[in-house]
């Protein structure tokens, strides 16, 4: 899951970041409305966690900017104010949901995981391949009975490939879904993190690398994993 964060006071907007990465979100974030509007723009997030009150372009702006340009990007909109007159002129605009600072984190991760669901085709509660069985919320993962621990992105690319029901997915793709902006394209991260996963779910290997485009995980039939 990818998220932006888009909040001017740097204290909360970094307490917000560390901790929906504690809970395996890929996380960028913006200290002003026109970074803000620039990352939206260059990336497809699930979910766009963005304050009212912004320097720079106007988070009610970014909002509109966001919801013109027909991603299904879900916007989570923060205020100092809590008022119904300030929740529906919210919503008005497009955001998908609102909440009023101070807020419990808890009730963050709540809402800013159903905005991701509606962000993309619903999947089953619990995503399967073969034996392997993926719970997204409880974030466990088994093979036949036994537990598997993942790290957060061997998890995430995991989802990822199973979500695809079948279809390539490019390491660009994976990078884009799992990592956050400060991952670096031009590295292996994707290809050791693929590695490493394949090794923690043993055999017979469930992810396929289609030369050239990427990895799947076939809904049948023979595996490769060169």
């Amino acid at each position: 899951m990818r998220v932006l964060v888009v909040e001017d006071e740097q204290p909360l907007a970094e307490a917000v970041a560390r901790g929906l990465r504690r809970e395996g979100m890929a996380v960028d974030v913006a200290l002003n409305g026109d970074d803000g509007h620039e990352k939206a723009m260059i990336t497809r997030y699930d979910v766009v966690v963005l304050d009212r009150d912004l320097p720079g372009m106007p988070g009610d702006t970014l909002c509109e900017e966001i919801v013109g340009s027909g991603e299904l990007t879900r916007i989570l909109m923060l205020t100092a104010s809590g008022t119904v007159a300030d929740r529906v002129d919210g919503l008005s605009l497009g955001a998908d949901d609102y909440l009023a600072k101070p807020f419990a984190f808890a009730e963050l991760v709540a809402r800013v995981r159903a905005l991701a669901r509606r962000a993309t085709p619903p999947n089953p509660p619990v995503l399967r391949a073969a034996d392997v069985r993926l719970d997204p919320a409880r974030r466990t993962v088994y093979r036949d009975s036994g537990h598997i621990d993942l790290t957060r992105k061997e998890f995430g690319v995991l989802e990822v490939l199973l979500s695809a029901g079948g279809s390539v997915v490019s390491s660009e793709e994976l990078l884009e879904r799992v990592w956050d902006e400060h991952a670096d394209p031009f590295t292996t991260t994707v290809r050791v993190t693929v590695m490493t996963l394949r090794k923690k779910l043993g055999e017979p290997g469930i992810i396929e690398t289609v030369v050239g485009a990427g990895y799947r995980i076939p809904e049948a039939g023979s595996v490769s994993d060169e």
